[in-house]
């Protein structure tokens, strides 16, 4: 019944947009753009076989013969029958009487899940027998007449949002998941939040919705991506893994401002919350700078945000990437609590203890901490213990827990000895409480402070299954992170370079020098927006000088530019400087509507391991279907079986 009450309340929220008037300038010509002045309110029977909806039924409409499709959620004693379709829930009388034995036999006979068409009278219920929980729980169905449109079989799981179904199996069976409240409300809210960013930037702000090819090519850096075969031998096509050549050569072409919800495919195997197919909300300016950009997206999330949330407030706060990492350990820091990472390193410089020594003897060495608040309390032995472990197995790096002030005597030798030698120094920095446990690490700058970002998140995870609320769950924390390094060192290579974001990305202005003499040490104009501690948006300036591109590309990276001669020849034909950015809008829905995973907020998701259980995609085919393409599978050793009935079922086909 809640999950139907957000249901009304997202339609009445989305479907009455307030007038707005806009001025546009192009050279002198002004002209206004008027978005209904009058409220509006979506007709949701227009053009069918119904009247109204069963979530829509209120006292105003007692006396009204109406008209309903649904599904049968449940029936009680044979009297009553609850209706539902994607707006809500409605209580249908069954007669009793003698007269209406056929219209009887249809709603007591059909199984529940079975679409029925019943008409007849909105009445009152009886005095006491309303249901405030229900939006509609004030009137009833009286029928007069109804019809079986679809007989529904045995299902293999109750379409109740509390049945718990395991994952795989409502895959399987999608579209009967998606007949699930809860699943309606995500897709519906993600429908109208793209509806309201398509009027925010077209009608708003003069942006031209363009769609650019899946068929593309390889080209070089980035994610791996799906090879499609042609009919011409040894040729390919490759699926993008984003529009973002299109969208350059787009602002080239003088369209000037281009956005779409676009279509991205990356062949990124199992990985957990990733698709291989998903969508961005896609944009490209023409002479902009970071800071329009930046603007431009905090006017269109507070725009399109939905009304049954806290509004957005507007401009998000900022943080350069050598910040986020310092103070959070990664880029992507969750704002919402503190447990910041803290330098201790000059408090402990004189300390005697080998490891610290060690570390802090180092060019890159420094000791850092978070303090946990009231740890003492909701960590057990155990946890601390599973903490260490973590980040001996995952980063091979020493953690120590340290209890400054606490009353019982949990420290180890070590940490006692770190605390008789700097007790006050480290209490008066890291402001630490009665209760507070501290974690220690120390090593080089990047290491100690990505180890203490995964545990401060570990940490949160774990207070709150004890109890505490550290993260409002009602709260949206937006973050801009900017100045992230132009290239990182090749994980496979740490000698050659790789671009941090992709290779079209901008130097910062400052920086260009270095390009020649240090390129590891040059800022790039990218710019990541980062909510509630997940990525949701990244983009950059681009470079719109050939020369420097092609300089990145073929000395920097090493690539082959011959893949790109087709951008390269069009940003020597009078390229604007431009900028965009790409809102990975999966993502984003997952985290306005708190759902567990972006699957939830996909039609047709694929699973983990990025199959589609519903149709069993990927899936085989027979040899003489692949000729055409001139390709051929090689088979591996344990696949004998399959290959000889594929063979076997070639050998039969006409």
């Amino acid at each position: 019944n809640m999950l139907s009450c957000w249901l009304s309340r997202l339609c009445r929220g989305f479907s009455t947009p307030t007038g707005r008037i806009t001025h546009l300038s192009r050279g002198s010509l002004s002209r206004t753009l008027v978005l209904s002045s009058q409220r509006r309110i979506p007709e949701f029977s227009s053009f069918v076989a119904r009247t109204n909806t069963c979530g829509e039924l209120r006292s105003s409409h007692l006396g009204q013969e109406v008209t309903l499709c649904g599904w049968i959620q449940y029936r009680r004693q044979n009297i009553f029958l609850v209706l539902r379709d994607f707006h809500g829930l409605v209580q249908v009388v069954i007669p009793q009487e003698e007269s209406a034995a056929a219209v009887r036999k249809i709603l007591c006979e059909a199984p529940v899940e079975s679409v029925v068409r019943v008409s007849g009278t909105v009445i009152s219920r009886p005095p006491g027998q309303e249901n405030p929980k229900m939006p509609t729980g004030e009137i009833e169905i009286k029928v007069k007449t109804a019809e079986l449109l679809n007989s529904c079989k045995k299902l293999p799981f109750e379409v109740k949002d509390f049945v718990k179904k395991t994952e795989a199996l409502r895959l399987q069976y999608r579209y009967l998941d998606l007949r699930s409240f809860q699943m309606q409300y995500n897709l519906r809210l993600r429908s109208q939040m793209v509806m309201k960013m398509r009027e925010y930037l077209c009608n708003l702000h003069g942006f031209v919705d363009i769609e650019t090819p899946t068929l593309f090519k390889r080209t070089p850096g980035g994610a791996k991506e799906f090879v499609i075969p042609s009919r011409e031998p040894g040729k390919f096509y490759c699926l993008p893994q984003s529009p973002q050549q299109f969208k350059q050569l787009l602002m080239v072409g003088g369209l000037d401002r281009y956005f779409q919800v676009a279509r991205c495919y990356r062949d990124e195997g199992s990985r957990p919350d990733r698709q291989p197919e998903f969508t961005q909300i896609d944009i490209e300016m023409s002479f902009v700078d970071q800071t329009g950009i930046q603007r431009l997206i905090e006017g269109l999330l507070q725009y399109s945000w939905p009304s049954d949330k806290d509004p957005v407030v507007v401009p998000f706060p900022s943080l350069t990437f050598a910040e986020a990492l310092a103070s959070y350990g990664t880029d992507k820091p969750d704002t919402r609590f503190g447990m910041k990472i803290i330098d201790i390193s000059d408090v402990l410089r004189n300390t005697e203890v080998g490891f610290l020594q060690d570390a802090l003897s180092k060019p890159q060495g420094t000791v850092k901490a978070i303090c946990i608040s009231e740890g003492t309390k909701y960590l057990k032995r155990k946890d601390l213990e599973s903490i260490r472990k973590f980040a001996a197995d995952h980063f091979n790096q020493e953690v120590l827990p340290v209890f400054p002030k606490a009353s019982r005597n949990w420290n180890s030798p070590v940490a006692q000895s770190i605390l008789e030698e700097q007790r006050s120094g480290l209490i008066r920095l890291m402001e630490i409480r009665e209760d507070d446990v501290v974690l220690l690490t120390a090593g080089e700058h990047k290491k100690a402070c990505s180890v203490l970002g995964k545990l401060r998140l570990e940490c949160a995870d774990l207070l709150e299954a004890r109890g505490l609320v550290l993260r409002d769950p009602t709260l949206f924390s937006f973050l801009w992170v900017v100045d992230f390094p132009l290239f990182l060192p090749k994980e496979e290579n740490p000698g050659e370079l790789e671009s941090a974001h992709h290779p079209f990305t901008a130097p910062h202005p400052s920086d260009i020098q270095l390009l020649y003499t240090e390129p590891e040490k040059v800022r790039s104009q990218h710019y990541d927006l980062v909510l509630n501690g997940s990525e949701i948006g990244g983009g950059s300036i681009r470079i719109h000088d050939a020369e420097l591109q092609r300089y990145i590309l073929a000395t920097l990276l090493k690539e082959d530019v011959k893949l790109l001669s087709h951008l390269l020849q069009a940003l020597d034909f009078g390229a604007p400087p431009h900028g965009g950015i790409a809102l990975g809008l999966d993502r984003l829905i997952c985290l306005v509507t708190g759902a567990p995973s972006i699957r939830d907020v996909i039609a047709f998701p694929k699973s983990f391991k990025g199959h589609d259980l519903m149709s069993n995609a990927p899936d085989s085919l027979p040899s003489e279907e692949l000729k055409p393409y001139h390709i051929q599978v090689s088979w591996p050793a344990n696949s004998e079986a399959e290959k000889m009935f594929f063979s076997t079922l070639s050998s039969l086909l006409p």
